[in-house]
């Protein structure tokens, strides 16, 4: 066992001068190495000083002296009543400026400008056989001709003497300075752009930007804020921190152009940092924040602008007159004017950004009055139009066939153009929050009924079914009658325009505390990219196949809004090429409704004259799309067709120049075939797949056709004209509803002849078809000439 401890004992093989017989009191083997400094106390004369010959030394200062020398930690030693001062050469980096010189001193001259701090922890140390320790703490020293501000920790041990007693210290060092001083700075750094994130406007960003400075008052005494305004050619006060707004070193204006204390104008020409020194010479003390001393110096800062108009400004900061002003400080400062410039650049965006909302609200407030007071214009001349029309049509004895189908279409289309303007008085109306809704309890079930029965005729004609499945519901629902009508009628126009085969169902039920109201078609659907958009004002869905490419795209954005005001939701789920179905869901009973708007149960009114005016117009749609197109003459075409003279090679016979008109709205093809009828052979097709198959066996002079129609435009009909070698000489006129010269001059860029905006009159419609059937004769007869 004796054998075992021997060996553990002597783990690390002794060095050759450790088994000599020569001990370090009698050598100066404890000298040996220790790089800088151990050949400066080995070269030292030493009996110039207390601590006298090296020969003489006690063995315990020789062994912290070893001690100290071989680590790599900072350490010094003082030794004997003065504190002499040794050290090795990680401490030369502390002592700094005062090396070599402080080698030998007393503690107390190396010291003596932080001497009140560290005497009388020595003097316990060393008195009382104590040892202290110290934990960062904060030392002005003045190592480099100035006062700087730093941070150690360090502990003072005694080291025994050989006689008792303590014949010294031994300190160990660590430099906190650069981790404090970082710790600060960041966090000053994390604070700005926290407390900035939330600025609104650029006034709020300046605010907050000078108040979270107060948070390092100790490499930011003080600090000014300005902004420039390059059109005054000025900076003013925007924010301050540790220093009054009133004090005679910030002022609140500044003109670029005058001289100032402060380098306004050259900051902001250079964009470069500019120190003003000998602030002591100035009037009026500046505050000194952390510190008991004024700042002798600071640094005016740019503060950037953000792109060519963003906000630029001038950061004035006074600067810790503890610390140097060097790169590190320098650029400390720089990353906080960039912060601040980056607060401003957002709260200026964010502003820039509400001010463009603002606008786009007034514009929309501007638009939704004009709309209702336009809505509102149009309703009395309607009513003007409206009363003598029904007048007319009441006497139809006295009305020829051809008068009474004028008046007709007069009548017919002077509905519409009521039911578009009321669907615009009714946005204006919920816009403006004006919108008088009387709440009822309804027989919901036939009231719905017979709203969707009024289709019937329409979809049956058009060789679909319609489904009406509403059966009586247990509770009672209140709805404004004339919002429910709209809710449903909106709902089965859209049905009815987008299935053009298969049926239609409008059913009813109690889901729950809801009633739903489910209008499912089996229609063209709708494509998944676009279900998020379908509610949205003058939204449609392009290229959709359908009976007419008319409307307006606000009946299902009303349906949505009409359903709010009842408390309730709208959706929509769709299969591309397999139909639709949307639901809407009201809550029963009237809790969820303003009390002063529910009204007591009445009789229900007739929905004849709402109901009849869409389906009317549903029964429009049909005309002219049961065949290819309407009243094409029986002809044999022997493929001799000379285009542009409006003859066909059968025999020796002439015909009048024909003219295919393409349309979806039945009265339009109607208005223009009676007025070209006396002059022209006149086919019309409801849209441009039709009348390019028509082209083929009709063979006419000359097309005229609408720009937006659906399954093909007029764009598309003239595209694929134009791309056929047989028709690439075939005079196209555009009619469209688009005017300005942009629109006509699209249309003559995609190849068309002319173009002629609606409302147009019979003259200029008749003049330009008959110009371009002469201008085709003349070319055609050049060419067979």
């Amino acid at each position: 066992m004796a054998q075992e401890e021997s060996e553990l004992v002597n783990v690390f093989p002794l060095r050759p001068e450790h088994t000599s017989n020569t001990h370090l009191s009698t050598s100066l083997d404890f000298l040996a190495g220790g790089g800088e400094m151990g050949e400066r106390i080995r070269s030292k004369d030493w009996s110039a000083t207390p601590l006298g010959p090296v020969e003489h030394w006690p063995q315990s200062l020789k062994t912290i002296v070893r001690i100290m020398l071989t680590s790599r930690q900072p350490i010094w030693i003082g030794w004997g009543p003065e504190l002499i001062k040794l050290y090795n050469d990680p401490y030369i980096a502390i002592v700094g400026g005062k090396h070599p010189e402080a080698l030998g001193q007393p503690a107390a001259v190396v010291w003596r400008e932080i001497w009140d701090d560290v005497g009388p922890r020595l003097q316990i140390a060393y008195n009382n056989n104590e040892g202290t320790y110290d934990e960062s703490l904060l030392l002005i020293m003045e190592r480099y001709g100035y006062q700087e501000e730093t941070y150690y920790t360090f502990s003072y041990s005694p080291v025994p003497g050989d006689q008792g007693g303590v014949g010294g210290i031994i300190c160990a060092n660590t430099d906190d300075t650069q981790r404090i001083i970082g710790d600060r700075q960041v966090k000053l750094l994390r604070t700005l752009a926290a407390e900035t994130a939330d600025a609104r406007t650029i006034e709020d960003a300046c605010r907050l930007s000078a108040s979270s400075l107060s948070q390092n008052m100790h490499d930011l005494p003080f600090a000014m804020l300005y902004l420039v305004d390059h059109e005054k050619q000025e900076v003013s006060l925007a924010g301050t921190s540790g220093i009054s707004s009133t004090h005679e070193a910030v002022p609140e204006r500044v003109a670029l152009n005058t001289n100032s204390f402060w380098p306004f104008a050259d900051v902001v020409h250079n964009q470069e940092v500019r120190v003003v020194s000998n602030l002591d010479h100035m009037s009026g003390n500046f505050p000194t924040g952390a510190w008991q001393r004024s700042p002798h110096e600071a640094a005016v800062l740019p503060i950037a602008p953000s792109g060519t108009t963003g906000q630029a400004g001038v950061l004035i900061v006074g600067l810790n007159p503890f610390r140097r002003f060097d790169e590190g400080y320098r650029g400390f400062l720089e990353l906080v004017a960039g912060q601040i410039a980056a607060s401003i650049a957002n709260a200026q965006a964010y502003e820039e950004e509400r001010k463009r909302a603002e606008a786009l609200a007034e514009i929309d407030r501007a638009k939704t009055l004009f709309f209702s007071n336009v809505s509102h214009e149009f309703r009395t001349p309607l009513t003007l139009m409206l009363g003598p029309i029904e007048d007319t049509l009441a006497e139809r004895d006295s009305l020829s066939s051809e008068q009474r189908e004028r008046t007709e279409i007069l009548h017919r289309n002077a509905l519409r153009l009521l039911k578009l303007v009321n669907a615009l008085l009714d946005f204006s109306r919920i816009e403006a929050g004006r919108v008088q809704a009387a709440y009822e309890p309804t027989d919901l079930a036939t009231f719905t009924a017979d709203l969707a029965s009024s289709f019937r005729s329409a979809i049956e004609k058009a060789g679909m079914t319609l489904i009406v499945d509403c059966p009586a519901l247990d509770s009672v629902v209140y709805v404004d009658h004339e919002m429910w009508e709209k809710i449903v009628l909106n709902l089965l126009s859209n049905a009815f325009k987008y299935t053009l085969e298969g049926c239609i169902t409008v059913s009813l039920r109690q889901k729950g505390p809801m009633v739903e109201l489910v209008v499912k078609d089996t229609g063209v659907g709708i494509p998944e990219e676009e279900l998020p958009h379908m509610f949205e004002r003058f939204h449609r869905v392009a290229g959709t196949r359908g009976r007419t490419y008319e409307g307006t795209g606000i009946g299902l954005s009303l349906v949505q809004e009409l359903v709010k005001l009842h408390g309730g939701t709208v959706s929509v789920e769709s299969t591309h090429g397999k139909g639709s179905t949307f639901t809407v869901s009201l809550p029963l009973g009237n809790a969820h409704l303003p009390t002063e708007r529910i009204t007591g149960e009445h009789t229900l009114s007739s929905t004849a004259l709402h109901a009849d005016v869409y389906a009317d117009e549903a029964l429009r749609l049909l005309t002219g799309q049961e065949g290819l197109f309407e009243s094409v003459p029986d002809r044999v075409f022997d493929g001799k067709y000379e285009p542009g003279t409006g003859k066909d090679v059968i025999g020796e016979q002439t015909h009048l120049p024909r003219i295919l008109f393409a349309d979806d709205n039945a009265d339009m093809r109607e208005y223009v075939s009676r007025l070209l009828q006396s002059r022209y052979d006149v086919q019309t097709v409801p849209n441009g797949k039709v009348a390019l198959d028509a082209v083929k066996s009709y063979r006419p002079d000359m097309v005229l056709t609408d720009v937006m129609m659906p399954n093909m435009d007029g764009f598309e009909l003239l595209q694929a004209l134009r791309a056929n070698p047989q028709t690439r000489t075939l005079p196209v006129i555009l009619l469209s509803a688009r005017a300005g010269e942009e629109a006509s001059i699209e249309g003559m860029e995609a190849g068309a002849d002319d173009y002629l905006v609606k409302p147009f009159n019979a003259r200029e419609l008749l003049a330009r078809t008959g110009a371009h059937l002469e201008m085709a004769q003349l070319r055609a007869e050049h060419i067979y000439a």
